[in-house]
């Protein structure tokens, strides 16, 4: 880890991240869409109006945006355009399917481009894109749903050690003076606390491509499904890689180790608390061509399951041979 600066650690993380998380609407814009096909003739594929907000963005040690917070203001930039289709009955999110298009600056506020796609009887569908310096970073598409009833099953909870008997993540490396230990231990608003151990300073001591995490943020937030939805996007971004980095021997300290998220897709099945532990049960299906794969399952812990979360990565050694 080269070219980190220290950040000063906030008295109140989880106030900052609600900060970060309340996009502001700046207004409207038509967007085009168009491409050129066979270098030569141009289809137009018709123009679309957006909604449009602008939130800033949390300093890194890095200097790199934190994906999972322009994820979670994608969220709630689309929430806000889709209220009460019809009054008194809301609509939550329960998917969203994007992609990281580039890197982005820590040090620049980012805007968001709403597009409604679609308002139907009980679902409506928004694509949202995250920009900065007028090329978009992320691209998002998400559903929102109405309440509904109807057939209800969910798979069972690993049985784990209960958070409490777990080291935080202060306890680990909170008295390293190092600008990323620093970050880890005191800059994020969720408390992580890993079952197998944690991968910041040293691979694991056992090879296996699975891993089981919980975590919760350190204090209340206000009780909104809509932020609830985005703070638990925010989370799954911290640690979706590490169950192929535990199968591989790879720790976050790792010499030459560079890791970035490509692609990340969400399903929300029932209401959270973050206020409470949510288990985070990952595991790695594949590596290869110097990706990764994590999938994992968020349950409470009364072992109601309320999220799927999957997430394909770039994983590369800088000195491992390439093909």
């Amino acid at each position: 880890m080269t070219s980190l600066v220290s950040i000063e650690p906030s008295d109140d993380p989880v106030g900052d991240l609600l900060n970060i998380l309340d996009v502001r609407p700046v207004g409207s814009a038509t967007i085009s869409a168009s491409f050129d096909e066979d270098g030569e003739r141009r289809v137009d594929l018709g123009q679309s109006a957006a909604d449009l907000f602008v939130g800033e963005s949390q300093p890194q040690p890095h200097g790199r945006i934190f994906g999972g917070q322009v994820l979670a203001q994608c969220i709630v930039a689309a929430g806000r355009t889709v209220g009460e289709i019809k009054p008194g009955v809301p609509r939550h999110i329960h998917s969203l399917h994007g992609y990281f298009l580039r890197p982005g600056d820590a040090a620049q506020p980012v805007r968001f481009a709403v597009e409604r796609l679609r308002d139907g009887g009980s679902f409506s569908a928004r694509r949202v894109h995250a920009i900065q310096n007028g090329a978009p970073i992320l691209s998002v598409i998400m559903s929102f749903q109405e309440d509904a009833g109807g057939i209800d099953h969910q798979v069972t909870m690993p049985d784990v050690p209960a958070p409490e008997s777990l080291p935080t993540t202060a306890d680990i490396v909170g008295d390293i003076d190092h600008p990323m230990a620093q970050h880890w231990a005191r800059g994020r608003a969720v408390d992580v606390r890993h079952v197998e151990g944690g991968l910041y300073l040293a691979p694991a001591d056992e090879r296996q491509p699975f891993q089981n995490l919980w975590m919760r943020t350190l204090r209340e937030v206000p009780n909104d499904p809509l932020l609830s939805a985005a703070i638990l996007a925010y989370a799954s971004d911290y640690s979706m890689l590490e169950a192929a980095m535990r199968a591989n021997g790879i720790a976050w300290s790792s010499p030459g180790y560079r890791a970035a998220s490509l692609d990340h897709a969400m399903w929300f099945h029932r209401p959270v608390d973050l206020t409470q532990w949510i288990l985070f049960a990952q595991e790695s299906p594949s590596t290869s061509g110097g990706r990764g794969l994590g999938v994992g399952r968020m349950f409470t812990e009364d072992g109601t399951l309320v999220a799927t979360v999957a997430q394909e990565g770039m994983m590369r050694l800088k000195d491992a041979p390439r093909p």
